[in-house]
């Protein structure tokens, strides 16, 4: 391996590492986002992974669903967005990111939001193997997603400017294509939920003011 792609996997190694400091859970600090529209929504964000962790779980709305794939379609940049800044390393001589924005980590949390609230709505709108099983199930997801949009808007009033159609799928195939490919996005989410928890928990901590 080249000295180059020692030094790359390096500072790779350390961002990840980064994105976990503070948590071997997925849960975030609870001191609130001070400062911020979200100060009382880690709790909320909270309940957001448990519930869907526990649809993940649920045999009937994922009835002989079996499959570990997970895909993240959101075009927020979350991830990027909500990556810790990082202090200067003997290694990598990373800088202190001192381009970190708490409003634009907080926006691209909303995309991520707008974008699977349209994809849970979608699918409830369409021809669903066991309607009164599954609408409740996914109506329970789609409360806490309404609430924190609610709470987390970067508006004054509270309203949200992100638009709901932003590209979520059609469903068009079979009851059993178009579930497991909502499995697929659900665990996609779940992800993006652990991120974003551990994003809150950085934010909270406050190192990012510093």
């Amino acid at each position: 391996m080249s000295g180059y792609s020692l030094y790359s996997a390096s500072c790779l190694i350390l961002l990840l590492l980064s994105l976990s400091w503070r948590t071997s859970t997925a849960l975030p600090v609870r001191t609130g986002l001070s400062g911020e529209k979200c100060a009382d929504s880690s709790l909320l964000f909270e309940k957001l992974l448990q519930n869907i962790t526990g649809l993940l779980k649920d045999r009937e709305l994922f009835h002989r669903i079996e499959t570990d794939a997970a895909v993240v379609i959101s075009q927020a940049e979350t991830v990027l967005a909500c990556a810790p800044t990082l202090t200067q390393n003997s290694t990598c001589m990373m800088q202190r990111n001192s381009t970190f924005s708490e409003s634009e980590c907080l926006g691209n949390i909303m995309k991520d939001l707008a974008y699977y609230s349209a994809v849970i709505q979608s699918y409830t709108n369409s021809d669903l193997r066991l309607p009164e099983t599954e609408v409740p199930l996914l109506n329970s997801t789609l409360e806490i997603i309404r609430s924190l949009r609610k709470s987390c808007s970067l508006t004054p009033n509270g309203e949200n400017n992100i638009p709901e159609d932003v590209g979520a799928p059609k469903w068009e195939n079979s009851s059993y294509e178009n579930r497991q490919q909502l499995f697929k996005i659900m665990k996609g989410f779940q992800v993006r939920t652990i991120t974003i928890n551990r994003a809150l928990g950085y934010i909270s901590s406050g190192d990012h003011r510093k």
